[in-house]
């Protein structure tokens, strides 16, 4: 098991965790991984596209000119993709994008992210993260003081009460390099997207419970 110090807000050592290998200790997986983040991004999409094909168009009932001795094409409508303002070939409409990940497979992806983080040294464990009232000051000093670098994903507890998260919300919300997620809600590009993670300890107990047993 990989032993992690556990720092607290001013970035000193405060005790230390053994991470369970079954969830911070996977084999990196291409396919996997993939397939999880390839999902996930397809599912943010809007798909609120839309065009109007040649029978969408308003306009164009009547012929732009004879059918023969003009020397041109014969043409049947001035709505026609050829056309300035016709309709389109192919037209757009709304969709979902969204597409069906195995469970199993989304958790075993989960896993792996979490165990590359650990491994290039980019997973800092804090032993609790939170504000009394939204201040910047506060997290700005407190990432530099567990050294944070890079992009930066913060990852906590769900809360008992909403003004806690809503005070750490408000007190990162200037700070562009930095982000915050709960951890029932975190994903597997989140983890992937960001340079290092920071999971307070309740949150990292959350993930070897949740993604230890199959």
């Amino acid at each position: 098991m990989a032993q992690l110090n556990v720092l607290n807000m001013n970035g000193e050592v405060v005790s230390t965790l053994s991470l369970n290998d079954s969830v911070f200790n996977q084999e990196w997986n291409d396919q996997i991984v993939y397939d999880v983040v390839k999902a996930q991004t397809a599912a943010m999409r809007q798909g609120s596209s839309q065009t109007l094909n040649r029978g969408d168009v308003r306009g164009g009932g009547k012929k732009p000119y004879r059918q023969k001795g003009t020397g041109h094409a014969r043409q049947g409508t001035i709505r026609a993709p050829q056309y300035r303002g016709g309709g389109h070939v192919f037209e757009l409409h709304p969709r979902d994008y969204s597409f069906k990940i195995n469970r199993k497979v989304r958790r075993q992806a989960l896993r792996i992210a979490l165990s590359e983080k650990v491994k290039n040294g980019k997973l800092i464990l804090v032993d609790s993260i939170g504000v009394t009232e939204p201040k910047t000051k506060t997290i700005a000093t407190f990432l530099k003081a567990v050294k944070s670098e890079g992009r930066t994903l913060i990852v906590v507890k769900t809360p008992e009460k909403d003004q806690e998260i809503f005070n750490l919300e408000l007190s990162i919300w200037n700070i562009p390099e930095a982000d915050i997620a709960l951890d029932t809600r975190t994903s597997v590009y989140d983890v992937l997207s960001n340079e290092t993670l920071i999971l307070s300890v309740d949150a990292a107990k959350y993930f070897e419970e949740a993604l230890q047993n199959e």
